[in-house]
């Protein structure tokens, strides 16, 4: 397990992260969404041991990451631009990790270069953007540590292979325990893969939670109401987080359950209703917007 708690990274004047504490449970994949500057990737690179915190504890396993090399032999960070040495190739790459990492497959890597068409012998410099995106996942699952830190991971790969490597990290957790941290400003890339979500704006937390729970306990109700008492009514009975009306037609976003959404529209008069599941974006939406942000701020692409 990663423990976070009360981590504070300041760049001159600026908090990047400020008083940020989030658990992040292994076996699970843990989503960390923001807007651009929001402090994911410094954030990231505090996990990963690469910085030090200016305040704040972050502890693997309930061992300080920072500067402890028994810590950080457990974890993995692809950064959103991969580094790799000048002139090397893919048989450059897996020498090289393998006196870092002393779990590193050496023979998985050369299946997964050849199942991905990425020739051993070539330039890894030569490489496109997505190819190079690549080659950093594969290196990243073939160090077999039991974290693996993705800073906008997906980013350049083409929706095929996006799938394949979602694939391949649900292999890998069941196979051997893997745990995902995967920072992104995309909600609908997150939302096949998450188990757990965090959303992060101007370095602070806003909200940490299971998705699962989070979509069994936020509703979207599209609705006709008989008359106006009736749609007051509902508005009494409900925990509406957000409300349009266009013409005759409700939409409303409300906390509860499914079951508890339509019992409560059983004793209302309506000319029809329906209650539809939300997306991940939808629920930050109302979420984000409960707790007062500037929601034109939060709209991710």
């Amino acid at each position: 397990m990663i423990t976070l708690t009360n981590v504070s990274k300041r760049f001159d004047d600026v908090w990047a992260v400020n008083n940020v504490s989030l658990t992040m449970q292994e076996g699970n994949v843990f989503g960390l969404i923001g807007t651009n500057g929001a402090g994911k990737t410094t954030l990231l690179r505090m996990v990963a041991g690469i910085m030090k915190p200016d305040g704040g504890h972050v502890l693997i396993d309930d061992k300080p990451v920072f500067d402890n090399e028994n810590a950080i032999k457990d974890v993995y960070f692809i950064p959103d631009e991969p580094f790799f040495f000048r002139n090397a190739n893919g048989k450059d790459m897996e020498k090289y990790l393998k006196t870092i990492y002393e779990k590193f497959d050496s023979n998985a890597f050369y299946e997964y270069l050849e199942k991905f068409s990425l020739d051993k012998n070539r330039k890894i410099s030569t490489f496109s953007k997505g190819m190079q995106k690549q080659m950093a996942i594969i290196c990243g699952l073939c160090a077999n540590t039991k974290y693996l830190i993705c800073d906008e991971t997906f980013d350049g790969l083409d929706p095929v292979m996006r799938q394949g490597i979602k694939a391949i990290f649900a292999n890998h957790m069941e196979e051997r325990g893997l745990t995902p941290i995967i920072a992104s400003h995309n909600l609908r890339e997150l939302e096949d893969i998450c188990d757990t979500v965090g959303l992060l704006h101007k370095g602070g937390v806003i909200l940490s939670k299971d998705l699962l729970d989070m979509k069994c306990n936020i509703q979207k109700i599209q609705c006709v109401f008989a008359t106006e008492e009736e749609e007051n009514k509902a508005m009494q009975k409900l925990a509406v987080l957000q409300k349009e009306k266009r013409g005759m037609l409700c939409t409303m976003t409300a906390r509860g359950s499914k079951e508890e959404i339509q019992t409560a529209f059983t004793t209302l008069d309506t000319v029809f209703y329906e209650v539809l599941p939300l997306s991940l974006e939808e629920i930050f939406i109302s979420e984000t917007e409960v707790v007062g942000y500037d929601i034109k701020k939060l709209i991710f692409s």
